[in-house]
This record gives structure tokens, C-alpha cells and sequence, in this order.
């Protein structure tokens, strides 16, 4: 068996004729006469040559390939944005790498690198919770590589991003609990380097203070996503002077850490509890979040996808003005709790 693909100077010499010869008679160039051109097109089916489609990319100065780095493969949001970028991907003949930075800053520098290194034509991006320095991106672009963000963007003005209306999410959030009688409303927020914990307790300041009540920074505690910061942040809030009765959550994963530990303290009945990301699953839990923020992880993926599609067609990038897009979300109420 023929262990190696055949190439075109294997044909050019098996005919005695130059490589590009067989390169013009392949592509029917007229300077090739037609018995000659249909010599080297017999050979080449009977030794089942292929052209080099990396090869003949190159040259043309694309590889029809864009990069996409994401905190978490697993995680249901990323897996339905996934699903989204493939979609418009496969439209316009594109391959997708995908690569997962684990919430790593230097993973995700080094990915970049990879990515880079790859020749994508264009990155997709959702940074890590840690990520708070950029020049990554930076050198990305000095390549002439367009980066979009989407979900987790960075807090810079030029940079093209697709997010999820986070603050007004959070508006909605925080005046469905006021309107359920509650007057103590904690917030389990992320980090303090992703700009999504900014949104998020802006939202919740701006609801606070829009229906005359003081604003407590104390009721908004920061965590790192993981179950143990959300159990310390727990234990933070049934010690508080002022215990709170209901508690916004970051996520829908955090809320889940948080259910399960107020299950475990037998003190699960004494709060109600909003999240983000509306994951299939809580609606079959015995104490599911009495709503959660949907953030249209499909929509965001498609978005971001064609953005970076247009980015990299563009002829001219140099005055390209930045997409700044934001997917609206909705509060979605749990009717299971009524």
C-alpha cells in the first residue's frame, strides 16, 4: 500500500515534465496542451492524488480556520454557543479550533499563542475569571488576526464583544424579589476582574436604590465560582446583622453550591434565590432558584461568529469602527416554586 499521498513533483516525475507543468495541467491552464493535460490527469487519479489544501490556503493567505477559546468546554452555556459558532461556521467553509483555558490566565496566554501560531484566521474568546492583563490580544492583532469577545469580555473600549445585557438582567432580578416582599437582598457576585461582576452589581445598586432603599456593599460579596467561595460567601451572609432573605447569585453553578449548602445547614426555606444562565436542570430541583437570568448562549455564539467572519473579509481593517453588540436577556420565573 501506498503509505505516502502523492505529490506533484512525484507526477512531474514519473511524466519527465516540471512540477508546474502538472500544477497548470491540473488547473486546465491553456498553456498546457490538451493530451498533455489529460496524461497528467489520468496519472493523478490512478496514484489518488490530492491537492494540498493547506499548501494552496497559504498561499492564498488564509487557512479558512478561526480559534476559539473558552473557559470551559463542559459547561452548558459554552456548549450551546458552541454548537452556535459551528453552525455559522460550517456555512462559510470554516474549521473550528476549540481549546478550553480552564479559568487560567497563563493557559489562556499560552492558547493564544497556539492559536496564532496555527494561522486562525480570527479568534473567538471568552476570557478566564483571572484574566486581567490583555497584551495577548494585543499581539494577536498586530498579526492582522481579529479577536472578538463574547460572554466573559474584558473592560476596554476597543475591542469587538457580543455580551449579555447583564445590568438591566439584574435590575429585573432584584425588583422581582423586592416585589416579592423581600427588603434584604444579597448578591454572591464573581470576581472583581471580570467586568460581568461589575454588571451585575451595578444591576443590583441600581434596583436597590430606585425603590429608596440604602445600598449595602456589604450585602455584595465577590467569589471565585468555586463551591468552597460560595459556602464561604454563604456563611458570610447567616452570620450578617442584616441576614438577607433573598440572594442573587452569579450563576446557575453557584447557585447550586448554594442550594446545596443551605440544604446541608437545614436552612434552605428561609431564602429565595435568583441565578444566571437558566440551565435546563433547575427546573427538576426540589429547591430550584425561584428564577433565573436567560442569556441566549446560541444567539451570543451565532453573533460573535458572524462578527468575526465580516472582520476577517473586510478589505480594509485599519478604520473599522468596533462591534460592541448586546443580547438582551430576560428573567426567566421558575414555576415549579408556585
Amino acid at each position: 500500500m501506498q503509505s505516502k499521498p502523492t505529490t506533484i513533483k512525484e507526477i512531474a516525475r514519473i511524466l519527465n515534465i516540471s512540477p508546474s507543468s502538472v500544477s497548470r495541467g491540473l488547473h486546465d491552464h491553456p498553456s498546457i496542451g490538451a493530451v498533455t493535460r489529460e496524461k497528467i490527469k489520468q496519472l493523478a487519479k490512478s496514484l489518488n492524488y490530492e491537492p494540498n489544501k493547506a499548501a494552496i490556503l497559504f498561499q492564498k493567505g488564509k487557512t479558512y480556520t478561526i480559534g476559539v477559546i473558552l473557559p470551559e468546554l463542559s459547561e452548558h452555556f459554552f456548549s450551546i454557543a458552541i454548537s452556535a459558532i459551528e453552525d455559522e461556521a460550517m456555512k462559510k467553509n470554516y474549521t473550528v479550533i476549540f481549546a478550553q483555558s480552564h479559568d487560567r490566565y497563563e493557559l489562556e496566554v499560552k492558547l493564544v499563542e497556539k492559536m496564532k501560531n496555527q494561522r486562525v484566521d480570527g479568534l473567538l474568546v471568552s476570557i478566564s475569571k483571572h484574566t486581567c492583563n490583555f497584551d495577548h490580544f494585543e499581539k494577536v492583532n498586530s498579526f492582522n488576526i481579529p479577536v472578538v469577545f463574547f460572554d466573559r469580555i474584558p473592560p476596554l473600549k476597543n475591542v469587538h464583544y457580543v455580551a449579555s445585557g447583564l445590568e438591566s438582567a439584574t435590575v429585573k432580578a432584584v425588583n422581582y424579589l423586592l416585589k416579592k416582599g423581600h427588603r434584604s437582598i444579597g448578591m454572591i457576585n464573581g470576581p472583581g476582574t471580570l467586568y460581568a461582576s461589575e454588571e451585575r452589581k451595578d444591576g443590583y445598586k441600581q434596583a436597590i436604590t430606585f425603590n429608596r432603599l440604602k445600598f449595602d456593599p456589604s450585602l455584595v460579596i465577590n467569589c471565585d465560582l468555586t463551591e468552597q467561595g460560595t459556602i464561604d460567601a454563604a456563611e458570610k451572609f447567616l452570620k450578617h446583622k442584616r441576614k438577607p432573605t433573598a440572594i442573587v447569585a452569579f450563576n446557575d453553578y453557584v447557585a447550586l453550591f448554594l442550594i446545596k449548602h443551605f440544604k446541608k445547614m437545614n436552612v434552605i426555606d428561609d431564602f429565595d434565590i435568583v441565578s444566571y444562565a437558566n440551565l435546563p436542570i433547575i427546573s427538576y430541583l426540589d429547591h430550584a432558584p425561584v428564577a433565573s437570568v436567560e442569556q441566549y448562549p446560541y444567539l451570543q455564539g451565532q453573533k460573535a461568529v458572524n462578527i468575526l467572519l465580516d472582520l476577517i473579509h473586510s478589505p480594509n481593517t485599519e478604520n473599522q469602527a468596533y462591534y460592541n453588540t448586546i443580547v438582551d436577556a430576560d428573567l426567566i420565573v421558575n414555576e415549579t416554586n408556585y
